[in-house]
């Protein structure tokens, strides 16, 4: 059960309000709250949004010890949590010490400055309502935002940039766009669940960080025909019945029914460009302290991947979680 949360008075300021609940910004608001500041969380969708949209079979590469949060142990019966026990897990974690979670609540703009910024909020219901805070972290990951493809027909309806499930594909033709982890999970659950599946990758084969559990039974299966699979290629073209792909030999036009595109996601940095928040160079690293992970904005922090900004492949929750202990020493230490 959540915590029953007392009225705040219309003048009351937080000491921190994090944006985002995944890990990270979990972890931020228990540090926070452990030294002592008066803190709430705001997230746009249920709690661990971002974790629950991962494939709902999905394992986690890491061992549990190194998804754990607040020093609380994560118990877990085999080597690698699943999906469905690490949100059983930041669940309990987030009831047990009574975190103040906001959830369903999207933040549409911060004004104000250090010591005193006004966070506008509105929720589901599109009502609209306004927290103050002293200090903010941002801690929004990158899950919302996928990168597009750029051909022709990606906004058709068949087009899906998040992979959940294999049952709504079986017996279809699936092409997977894509050479990374979640490419090679979706093709083998697909072809699993009976799905005609191609993968297509502009890479010359899967990439070499591919869990070393999933790779060799990918490569398997595409050595012995049962997944189709395209590489040094891409596509150009999508169209109701079928795609179009460039080989390196010649265009193909396959047969197509849906098109998993699992070319990665981006952190939301307009969001933090209209905060002012300055992004450096083509990675679009933003400024901040390492010390303190304060941006160039005074008073605003950021946590989990967006500290890498366009790397996120650098930024995991294994060392994200720790950007909470970094940002409360930085606040008590300024207390």
């Amino acid at each position: 059960m959540q915590p029953t949360r007392e009225a705040v008075p219309e003048n009351f300021s937080f000491d921190l309000l994090v944006v985002g609940s995944g890990p990270s910004g979990l972890s931020c608001a228990i540090e926070a709250q452990k030294a002592g500041l008066r803190t709430v969380v705001v997230e746009k969708g249920c709690l661990c949004n971002s974790i629950f949209h991962f494939p709902a079979h999905m394992t986690f590469f890491t061992t549990s010890e190194l998804l754990e949060i607040g020093g609380i142990p994560f118990p877990c019966a085999n080597p690698k949590p699943t999906r469905t026990e690490a949100l059983e897990y930041y669940r309990h974690v987030a009831a047990h010490l009574r975190l103040d979670v906001r959830s369903y609540h999207r933040v549409e703009q911060i004004d104000g400055s250090d010591g005193s910024f006004r966070v506008h909020l509105r929720d589901r219901f599109n009502r609209t309502s306004t927290l103050k805070a002293r200090k903010i972290v941002l801690a929004t990951g990158y899950y919302d935002l996928p990168n597009p493809l750029g051909v022709p027909g990606e906004d058709l309806s068949k087009v899906r940039h998040y992979y959940n499930d294999p049952h709504p594909y079986a017996g279809l033709d699936v092409m997977v766009v894509g050479g990374k982890n979640s490419a090679a999970i979706a093709a083998l659950e697909l072809w699993r669940h009976g799905a005609r599946v191609t993968l297509v990758h502009r890479g010359a084969g899967l990439h070499e960080h591919v869990k070393y559990w999933i790779k060799p039974d990918m490569e398997n299966r595409i050595k012995h025909g049962e997944i189709a699979a395209l590489f040094g290629s891409h596509l150009v073209e999508i169209a109701p019945d079928t795609v179009v792909v460039q080989t390196p030999t010649a265009k193909l036009r396959l047969d197509n029914h849906f098109v998993l595109a699992m070319t990665g996601y981006h952190p939301d940095f307009s969001f933090l460009e209209r905060l002012g928040i300055r992004l450096e160079g083509p990675e679009r690293l933003p400024a901040l302290n390492p010390e303190t992970l304060e941006s160039n904005i005074a008073g605003i922090h950021l946590a989990g991947v967006l500290v890498g900004g366009a790397r996120t492949n650098e930024v995991f929750i294994e060392n994200g979680r720790a950007h909470g202990q970094k940002i409360a020493a930085a606040l008590t230490d300024a207390r």
